[in-house]
């Protein structure tokens, strides 16, 4: 029998990514800064991501990239999500940035965040040149994940799109500083709530990104808090964005990173209550349990509605490594 032919180089990745990476705290770090890329590796950031973007001036983006690459392969990023932020396609960086960065370093690389993302296109555009990186260089086809970031009225309109168009996506990330601009918000203070404005200026865009995100199976990440001192200001935006579901938020200094993970976690009584839920469903369902659909645990009545709550609690707390503090007892007789 005649084996299937070999995938074109120009197809697009089949094989999905990882998408259930810790990312509480997302640490920007310059990419141009030796500095700061070694301070990181030591910060207890779920992820970081190397940025040569907005941080990274023009001039300095070229020796940039082999800065990075060098972080990369001989900085120690044990137990953090390594991600490096490239220019948008719109620039003349974007092709170079990627091929550098994943031909150097691709071992060493879990996602390329690409910003300013308007339609599906460029997720597929992305896509499609790792895939030839990968294939080029024998690394595996598909591992290297893709993070979306949103920052303009048109990505958010094709944002669902946009989150279906790879595999490779594992995050769809709201940019805050450039989509206020693209839709002319009266303010100039990102992250806090426009004045005059008596509602929440931001629900519908971060709704409209969870529920693309969520249809596809991706995590949803807010952006940054430019306020870096004011920490108080950082947890009650990251507390919002935490209440709607969201997995993460971005962190531009230190001094954040405790608040988010904190944040993005869940209590520590949640948690051992979501456990629990997990334990007394799975007992009651069973032959031994007496095959119920739905149980009392205490006071609360219980069913299959309650366990898929319970596993998001549960999912967090087990990714933030939070160990349970009491456990369930099964009836006796």
């Amino acid at each position: 029998m005649t084996p299937p032919p070999a995938p074109s180089a120009t197809t697009p990745a089949t094989t999905p990514v990882g998408r259930s990476r810790p990312r509480r705290s997302c640490l920007a770090v310059p990419g141009s800064s030796p500095r700061f890329l070694e301070k990181a590796q030591g910060l207890p950031a779920d992820q970081v991501f190397l940025d040569l973007e907005d941080a990274c001036a023009p001039l300095a983006k070229p020796d940039a990239r082999h800065t990075i690459v060098k972080a990369l392969n001989e900085g120690d990023w044990t137990g953090k999500t390594r991600v490096v932020r490239v220019n948008d396609w719109t620039t003349e960086w974007t092709y170079r940035d990627v091929i550098t960065v994943v031909e150097g370093a691709g071992q060493n690389l879990d996602c390329v965040m690409l910003p300013k993302v308007q339609d599906a296109q460029q997720i597929v555009a992305l896509d499609l040149l790792l895939t030839q990186i990968e294939r080029t260089m024998g690394f595996e086809v598909g591992r290297i994940g893709i993070e979306a970031q949103i920052e303009n009225a048109k990505g958010l309109v094709n944002v669902d799109a946009i989150a279906a168009a790879s595999p490779r996506t594992e995050t769809i990330i709201f940019g805050p500083a450039d989509f206020m601009a693209s839709v002319n918000m009266r303010t100039l203070v990102v992250g806090e709530q426009p004045p005059g404005y008596p509602a929440d200026a931001y629900h519908y865009i971060l709704m409209k990104l969870l529920m693309a995100a969520r249809t596809h199976d991706l995590q949803v990440i807010d952006g940054p808090y430019l306020q870096i001192r004011n920490v108080d200001g950082f947890r009650e935006v990251a507390g919002r964005a935490a209440a709607l579901g969201y997995d993460g938020k971005w962190v531009l200094h230190p001094g954040q990173i405790d608040a988010a993970n904190e944040v993005f976690s869940p209590a520590q009584e949640d948690y051992d209550h979501a456990e629990l839920i997990l334990d007394a469903y799975a007992f009651h369902t069973s032959e031994a349990g007496g095959r119920k659909g739905s149980v009392m645990l205490g006071d609360e009545m219980i069913d299959e509605a309650s366990r898929k709550m319970a596993l998001v609690i549960a999912g967090k707390g087990r990714a933030a490594g939070l160990s349970r503090t009491s456990s369930f007892e099964a009836p006796k007789g």
